[in-house]
């Protein structure tokens, strides 16, 4: 039996542990450090995951066998290099591998190098430069930190002020720390976003659906970006021949660039892409599994994860191993008042048990943890209420319906989530 490992604590981590629990293969499932939610499926521990060589003593220790390295910044740390190099079988992309997310700047390199469609863009390192260049380029503009920044290194200024501000943020003022100190400055991408996943080996690629997340925090995609406040999959309007134009032109062609400059991708990518009149275009590619697309997706998958994680990660991978239901999955975001800005932790949370009693519904945590017996919020993105629908109507109905029943002070989520694809879905195909 398998023991796993399971590193972050998020929503996406407690999903896949739901995925990886519903394994025969696994037996014991820890989580480092895990939330509210993964206690019951699991045990947390705490470690010092920026110390590698205590997450490889405890690993030998406990005799894990499988370890999961899901958050991108253990990944960007070169954890997985740790792992490997002492022999300990894990799942995710090498540091090396895995800087077409931590480095914008360098993705760009790559897609250019690739043919991948992309938008036209210029990288800076110097403040002046990069003022000098929105000056001359036309508006809207899109400024991104280089680095990571938990999903809200992303500004698209529509003037010139706006733009200059978030310069001086983000090199200047260094809102984002060190992932603000690089800038790619590109153009304005017209058209409509959806994403995927792709489950890579270093040679085989297999596509998971379309889906769509909603990062602003606000209905009608206002106010700022968040790490994401809901998704939905598969999209009604993206065909099967768009999704066989993305791994052809794009999943594909990264994968033998990076196989050209040494550092084969295994793991889970993730682009980001705008549906233009050109076709699909690369906003950006992660190098992990998105929150919250994750927790849509384990709900339509068939397969064993346990196993297409270990396929991924030793290069066996083949077209018949990843399967999904041809449902339809939705995923609210039950977030604290104040986020992605300052928010109050600590608020007791009640009717999780309700929303999970409802049909077709599963509820996993992001923020939570146990405090004096009782659910608490710790985190900026609470819970992800998730929901499975004959259609896409009926899923975004059930999640709405079981995210009536959670109640914590200060509670905030979007209520259109999934209602452009509904409205404009079919217009679109």
């Amino acid at each position: 039996m398998e023991k796993v490992l399971i590193v972050g604590g998020g929503g996406r981590e407690h999903a896949l542990g739901w995925s990886i629990a519903k394994s025969p293969r696994v037996g014991d499932i820890f989580f480092a450090p895990g939330n509210g939610g993964t206690e019951t499926i699991g045990k947390n521990i705490a470690l010092n995951l920026k110390n590698h060589d205590d997450v490889i003593r405890w690993s030998k220790e406990n005799a894990i066998t499988f370890v999961v390295v899901a958050p991108d910044n253990h990944l960007a740390d070169g954890m997985v290099d740790s792992l490997n190099a002492a022999g300990i079988s894990c799942f995710g992309p090498t540091k090396k591998a895995s800087k077409i997310e931590w480095s914008k700047a360098y993705a760009k390199e790559v897609m250019r190098a690739a043919g991948i469609p992309t938008a036209h863009c210029e990288s800076f390192t110097d403040y002046s430069e990069a003022r000098a260049y929105v000056f001359v380029h036309p508006l809207p503009v899109v400024i991104k930190a280089s680095g990571l920044a938990l999903g809200k290194g992303v500004v698209i200024a529509e003037s010139r002020e706006d733009a200059l501000q978030t310069l001086r943020s983000f090199m200047l003022d260094g809102a984002h720390g060190e992932a603000g100190k690089e800038v790619v400055i590109e153009e304005f991408l017209v058209g409509r976003e959806f994403s995927t996943h792709a489950l890579c080996d270093g040679e085989t690629a297999l596509m998971f659906p379309p889906s769509q997340d909603h990062k602003r925090v606000f209905n009608n995609d206002e106010g700022p970006n968040t790490g994401g406040m809901g998704t939905i999959a598969p999209l009604p309007w993206v065909s099967e021949t768009t999704m066989e134009v993305v791994r052809t032109s794009i999943v594909e062609p990264l994968m033998k660039e990076l196989t050209k400059r040494r550092s084969p991708f295994r793991g889970l990518l993730y682009p980001g892409l705008m549906m233009t009149a050109e076709g699909p275009k690369v906003i950006e590619f992660n190098a992990r599994f998105g929150d919250p697309e994750t927790e849509s997706y384990v709900r339509l998958l068939k397969s064993d994860m346990v196993e297409l994680l270990k396929a991924s990660a030793d290069g066996s991978l083949h077209r018949d191993m990843l399967r999904f239901g041809d449902e339809y999955a939705s995923c609210v975001v039950l977030a604290s008042g104040g986020y992605p800005g300052e928010y109050e932790k600590g608020k007791i949370i009640s009717g999780i048990e309700e929303a999970k009693s409802l049909p077709g519904v599963a509820v996993f945590h992001a923020g939570t943890k146990r405090e004096g017996g009782q659910m608490v919020t710790d985190g900026g993105r609470v819970l992800h209420v998730t929901a499975l629908g004959a259609t896409l109507k009926d899923s975004i109905t059930a999640a709405y319906r079981a995210s009536a029943h959670i109640r914590f002070d200060g509670m905030q989520y979007r209520t259109d989530i999934g209602y452009d694809a509904l409205n404009r879905g079919a217009a679109s195909r």
